[in-house]
C-alpha cells in the first residue's frame, strides 16, 4: 500500500507531465492553424468531429465547446462513421479527425472515404508522419513526448493536449467572430452561469415589497417599516425623492446617541446620498457592486425614480454567487 507521500509524489508527477505536454503545443502552431480559423470562418456548413477510442471522448467535448462558443458542430463517432453515420456529413462540413498514432485501422478506412466526399479535412494528430497526417488537407500538430501513465501507455498526457489544441482553435474562431458575452447567454439560458449572463434587478427586485418612509418619520415608523418589510433597510424619502436609507446598523448605532430616541426622526439618522443601482443592470454586476462595498442590500432605481430594494439573499436564491 503506498504511503499518502507517495500518492502525492504521483499525482504531482502527473500533473507536471500533463502541463510540459501543453507547453510544448506553443511549439507547434504554423500556419495551418490559421489556415483551419480561416476555413471554418469562411464556411457555410458545420464543423463535424471525429476520433476513435478517448479520442472520440475528447471529440465529443470539443464539440461542445464549438456549439456553445458560436461554431456550429456535430460529433461522429470514427467507428460508426463507416456503418452509416457518413450519412450526416455535408457538402460545406469541415471535418476534424482526432487521433494520437493517426494509424488506427478505423482511420484507415474513413480518410479515403472523407477524401472520396471532398471535404476539407483537418488532422488533430499526435503524429505528423502517419496516415493520417500525410491525407489531411490541414495539420493540427499534438504531439508528446509520453503519456503520464508510468508505462507510457493510457491516453494522459496526449488526450490532454488534444483538448487544449481544439480548445485554442474554438476560442480563436470565437473571438474573429466577435461572439459577445450576449451570445454567450443565448446559448446559456439555464443554470447559474446563464442567470449570470441574462438576469436583470428588474427581475427579482419586485419579488420584494418596497420599504419606505418619510424624512420626518418618528423612529416607531421606522422600525415598524424595517421589520415588516424584512429587507434589513428602508429607503428615506423628502417630497417624493430619494434622500438616504435606514439599515439596521444605523438603527444599532442610533441606540448609542446620546439623543433620546424618541426626539429623533429618520431624517436624523439616515445615510445620505445612499449607494444606488439602475433596474436595468445585471444581477451579476449589482452582486459585484455589493462586495466591493461590504454591504447586503441596495436600493433600486427605475428612470431615476426609487423602485425597490434587491437584497444579497435574493442574489443567492437565484444561484449566483
Amino acid at each position: 500500500m503506498n504511503t499518502p507521500e507517495q500518492i502525492m509524489q504521483i499525482a504531482l508527477r502527473t500533473i507536471n507531465e500533463e502541463a510540459t505536454a501543453i507547453g510544448q503545443l506553443v511549439n507547434y502552431l504554423t500556419n495551418d492553424f490559421y489556415a483551419c480559423v480561416n476555413v471554418i470562418l469562411n464556411s457555410k456548413g458545420r464543423v463535424i468531429v471525429t476520433g476513435i477510442g478517448k479520442s472520440a471522448n475528447i471529440a465529443a467535448k470539443l464539440v461542445s465547446t464549438f456549439n456553445s462558443t458560436g461554431t456550429p458542430a456535430s460529433f461522429m463517432h470514427a467507428a460508426d462513421a463507416i456503418h452509416g453515420d457518413l450519412g450526416m456529413i455535408r457538402n460545406e462540413d469541415i471535418i476534424i479527425c482526432l487521433s494520437k498514432s493517426g494509424d488506427t485501422p478505423e482511420i484507415k478506412v474513413l480518410v479515403p472515404l472523407l477524401k472520396l466526399m471532398g471535404n476539407k479535412l483537418i488532422g488533430l494528430v499526435g503524429n505528423t508522419d502517419s496516415y493520417l497526417a500525410r491525407n489531411a488537407d490541414y495539420i493540427l500538430n499534438a504531439t508528446v513526448n509520453r503519456e503520464a501513465c508510468p508505462n507510457n501507455l493510457a491516453p494522459t498526457a496526449s488526450t490532454t493536449a488534444q483538448l487544449v489544441m481544439g480548445d485554442a482553435l474554438a476560442v480563436a474562431l470565437l473571438e474573429c467572430r466577435g461572439f459577445t458575452r450576449e451570445d454567450f447567454a443565448r446559448y446559456h439560458p439555464g443554470g447559474a452561469l446563464g442567470k449570470r449572463l441574462y438576469l436583470r434587478v428588474s427581475d427579482i427586485y419586485t419579488n420584494n415589497e418596497k420599504p419606505e418612509v418619510q424624512a420626518d418619520d418618528d423612529m416607531r415608523s421606522v422600525l415598524l417599516e424595517i421589520s415588516s418589510k424584512r429587507l434589513g433597510a428602508t429607503a428615506v424619502l423628502k417630497e417624493g425623492k430619494l434622500v438616504g436609507i435606514i439599515t439596521d446598523g444605523d438603527i444599532r448605532r442610533m441606540l448609542h446617541r446620546e439623543t433620546p430616541v424618541e426626539n429623533l426622526t429618520a431624517i436624523d439618522i439616515m445615510t445620505r446620498d445612499p449607494l444606488t443601482i439602475n433596474a436595468d443592470i445585471l444581477i451579476a454586476d449589482a452582486l459585484d457592486i455589493m462586495r466591493k462595498n461590504n454591504i447586503t442590500q441596495i436600493l433600486v432605481l427605475d428612470n431615476g425614480e426609487y423602485a425597490g430594494v434587491v437584497h444579497l439573499h435574493d442574489i443567492l436564491k437565484e444561484g449566483i454567487i
